[in-house]
């Protein structure tokens, strides 16, 4: 049995959850979420408490059992508390700006790269090194995220790019002299 499918999922304060046959729709003060459950999975609604079953142990039903406890539970905490990606800018002359809904960014080439926020994503510059990517979806906060990072990904050599904050860059000698 998949532990983390086994695990029930509590709903709080202020989050309002629906089943309308195999689709899920999650209400809370930041948003509202669906997402179509696969039939093999089974999602019962009871006391404010959210149990995901599967029908067998096929393996690939083993695999959609936590996927689909964990894809409910993601949709829960983003309506509740939205889900942040910070990014940062190193190197010369490399900087982010903000106009209007429109990112800006100014990294090394011939042109300013510009980037429309999608619905649903927000984007912050606080400063001219960093980006923070706001959604209620994760997967789609992630995939802004990385979409940003692919304009200039970090080079291993300066450590000069786009990188994510926790992101750890191995660095590279280089050539060594005589």
């Amino acid at each position: 049995m998949s532990r983390i499918g086994k695990k029930p999922i509590t709903i709080p304060e202020g989050v309002e959850v629906k089943l309308e046959g195999q689709k899920i729709i999650v209400k809370g003060p930041k948003g509202t979420l669906e997402r179509e459950i696969h039939n093999n999975m089974t999602v019962k609604l009871d006391n404010n408490i959210i149990t995901v079953t599967r029908l067998n142990d096929e393996p690939f039903n083993r695999s959609l059992h936590g996927l689909t406890r964990t894809l409910i539970n993601n949709m829960i905490q983003g309506v509740s508390q939205e889900f942040t990606r910070t990014l940062e800018i190193n190197g010369v002359g490399y900087r982010a700006a903000k106009q209007g809904k429109t990112l800006v960014l100014t990294l090394g080439y011939s042109h300013p790269i510009k980037m429309e926020e999608p619905q649903g994503i927000t984007y912050e510059v606080p400063n001219a090194n960093s980006i923070i990517v706001r959604g209620i979806d994760k997967e789609l906060v992630g995939e802004c995220a990385a979409v940003i990072r692919t304009k200039r990904p970090p080079e291993v050599y300066r450590g000069k790019g786009i990188k994510y904050a926790e992101e750890h860059i191995r660095r590279k000698e280089g050539k060594t002299g005589k």
